[in-house]
């Protein structure tokens, strides 16, 4: 789970002493379900099993003691806040959140001299963590530089964005860089399932139906601590009228937003998609853009969103507008950068562009004209004159020896056969005359004809 603390709330006063630091240490009863649900130690975590495996550097910076500097890239919600906390709460560090929004380069010096003076003094190590880092400019992450090198503190930093784009050089090398998976349906569903039955949590009060279990499933889209900040208005709802089930019917109005009916391993998922590319395909925009929140809504991955896009681009619009795959890699790359919510506007933009693009499935046939005469084993000889002549007695076998620079002839088109004989005349790629494709098929036909002579 991710930024499952009031920053504000506690944030320890310097100077730091000892247990003041540890957000392990100010859970009250009153505290939101997310927070008096964090995990306390590393076994706890839901999802991420890549760091909590044995041996992992995470593991050793908790358990061994070692003083490592980490850099959590990841998704809201899947435990960089709360990796901090473990690191601080297990470990008998002090621990001091310094904001990346609010602070500028005299807290983050003060911050790091308070650590040092401590370490050296009375011997304690300082967690210094650091939400959000890719919002310091970069004068504010020089500022950390010392205390990291040093190891006058163990940095945590977390990010949302590409550390690589986002962070400055000295501080990548210098820190341990772990990359957070989003978390899974199975993995919210667990955190939902320990918040029913743990003392911490609602202690067995109320139980939850499956398809309303589903709807905060979908609702979370990967985000544990909006799973249980939903979680708990629906069991607000649900005390409310005195009831120990949480419904379908309490969780939709709990949360304000009606049950998509969409199940990512079903018929749904499969149906949904399908419709989308086909109203692209269409030309469709407006079917488009319907069948593309409908996913958003139910929580589908983006990425898969994306992969569509980008196949689609190639296969029902090709060259007739060129630049429709350039839109839908952009899109992708922006899901990777940005994430969600945010990254639905790129999606919808690649969307709308790839509606009104004109099409053409041109790219795909001629793929799949070539793959077919390869598997009916119209392989042949690559001519003579095309094969490599770069090693000694290579022109006494004759290769390359007829061979026309391209660039030497009219036009830099050669008139010579690149094609083994075997299929010497197939013609794989057909053109449409629609969009831009039409130039492309003028141009095309003239070259093919220049040539093979004809």
């Amino acid at each position: 789970m991710d930024e499952l603390f009031d920053a504000e709330a506690l944030r320890p006063a310097p100077p730091v002493t000892p247990g003041a630091g540890s957000l392990q240490a100010n859970t009250h009863a009153s505290a939101p379900l997310a927070v008096r649900m964090r995990p306390r130690t590393l076994d706890e975590l839901v999802g991420q099993p890549q760091l909590r495996a044995e041996g992992s550097p995470l593991r050793q910076l908790i358990e061994g003691g070692k003083a490592l500097s980490l850099l959590l890239w990841g998704p809201p919600g899947t435990g960089k806040t709360t990796i901090a906390a473990i690191v601080s709460g297990t470990t008998d560090r002090a621990f001091v959140e310094v904001s990346a929004v609010s602070a500028g380069v005299k807290e983050v010096r003060a911050a790091i001299e308070q650590a040092r003076s401590d370490l050296t003094h009375r011997g304690r190590e300082t967690v210094l963590f650091v939400d959000e880092v890719h919002r310091f400019s970069k004068a504010q992450q020089d500022a950390l530089l010392p205390g990291v090198e040093n190891r006058w503190v163990t940095l945590v930093a977390a990010t949302t964005e590409n550390p690589f784009f986002s962070v400055i050089s000295p501080l990548l090398s210098r820190s341990l860089l772990l990359q957070l998976d989003p978390l899974t349906d199975a993995d919210i569903a667990e955190v939902i399932g320990h918040a029913l039955s743990d003392e911490r949590g609602l202690g067995g009060a109320l139980t939850l139906d499956d398809d309303a279990r589903d709807h905060l499933v979908r609702l979370a889209g990967g985000d544990a601590r909006r799973a249980l900040t939903y979680l708990e208005a629906a069991a607000g709802a649900a005390g409310v009228t005195g009831g120990a089930v949480i419904d379908l019917a309490t969780a939709e109005t709990a949360v304000d937003r009606a049950a998509v009916r969409y199940d990512r391993q079903g018929d749904q998922h499969y149906d949904v998609i399908s419709a989308f590319i086909k109203s692209l395909r269409g030309s469709d925009a407006d079917a488009a853009l319907h069948y593309l929140a409908r996913m958003f809504e139910a929580g589908e991955d983006p990425r898969f969103i994306a992969r569509r896009l980008v196949v689609l681009a190639s296969e029902d619009i090709g060259l007739a507008d060129p630049t429709a795959l350039t839109t839908a890699v952009a899109a992708a790359q922006a899901v990777q950068l940005i994430g969600m919510p945010e990254a639905r506007l790129n999606l919808a933009q690649a969307t709308i562009a790839l509606a009104v693009a004109p099409k053409s499935n041109a790219v795909i046939k001629a793929i799949e004209a070539a793959s077919a005469d390869v598997r009916a084993g119209k392989i042949g000889q690559v001519p003579p004159h095309l094969r490599d002549a770069h090693y000694q007695g290579s022109k006494a076998l004759g290769h390359g020896t007829s061979y026309t620079y391209s660039h030497d002839a009219p036009y830099g088109i050669a008139e010579q056969q690149y094609a083994p004989d075997v299929i010497a005349d197939a013609e794989y790629y057909r053109p449409t005359a629609l969009g831009a494709e039409a130039a492309v098929k003028e141009r095309w036909e003239r070259i093919r004809r220049m040539i093979r002579g004809r």
